[in-house]
């Protein structure tokens, strides 16, 4: 898939023992944050929470792949940054700042869909580890089968008004998955459940026939 050869090139590593302190999620949040209009360094870090010298290195590396354009003006996307928003978007939707609820553990929710992924999860424990490696509390996976919402493995029933929430604000079909990051800050949540999301493409794509 291209999309993760394109990101894989941004956030690898700088020296063999050295590691960028941004990952995909926080690449991908700064092309959505640059896609709605240019920025300065400055914005752009704050806004994904990032310091001075990981926002520069980050926007050195996205420069350097062609993903985005610096100007005085500020900056914005590339054709090449356009194409991989588009792709991502076309799997993930942008996600929305989620209440709390009795299965998140978080002051902060965030939640991502996935469309078509259902088969995909196991028992949503993948999810949950890749959210927290990312720095989030964790997350939470529901599965949709066009009518309901039901944890991998858990028969408990999701409280009412998260799941009109839910499927207000993020129209999901059968087979979709909605992933809610949770965490301390809302930054840090999204980026838990946008680490997740990823995690859970690359399995599809690895399994690419599952039904």
């Amino acid at each position: 898939m291209e999309i993760f050869a394109v990101i894989e090139k941004v956030v690898a590593k700088t020296t063999p023992i050295r590691q960028p302190a941004y990952t995909a999620a926080h690449v991908l949040k700064a092309l959505e944050l640059v896609s709605e209009q240019s920025i300065g360094r400055a914005t752009l870090g704050r806004l994904l929470d990032l310091g001075e010298g990981t926002t520069r290195t980050m926007i050195k590396h996205l420069r350097e792949a062609g993903i985005i354009k610096v100007n005085r003006r500020g900056i914005s996307l590339a054709e090449l940054g356009e194409q991989v928003l588009a792709q991502f978007h076309g799997m993930v939707s942008k996600g929305v700042e989620a209440p709390k609820g009795e299965h998140t553990v978080g002051e902060h929710n965030y939640a991502v869909l996935v469309k078509g992924a259902s088969d995909h999860v196991r028992l949503g424990i993948e999810q949950r580890d890749a959210a927290l490696v990312a720095g989030a509390k964790g997350a939470t996976t529901l599965l949709y089968d066009g009518v309901h919402f039901q944890m991998p493995g858990i028969d408990t029933p999701l409280d009412p008004s998260i799941t009109r929430f839910l499927v207000d604000r993020l129209k999901p079909e059968a087979k979709d998955v909605i992933i809610i990051g949770t965490a301390n800050t809302l930054t840090a949540a999204e980026i838990g459940a946008k680490t997740a999301a990823l995690e859970l493409l690359k399995e599809m794509t690895a399994q690419p026939d599952k039904v």
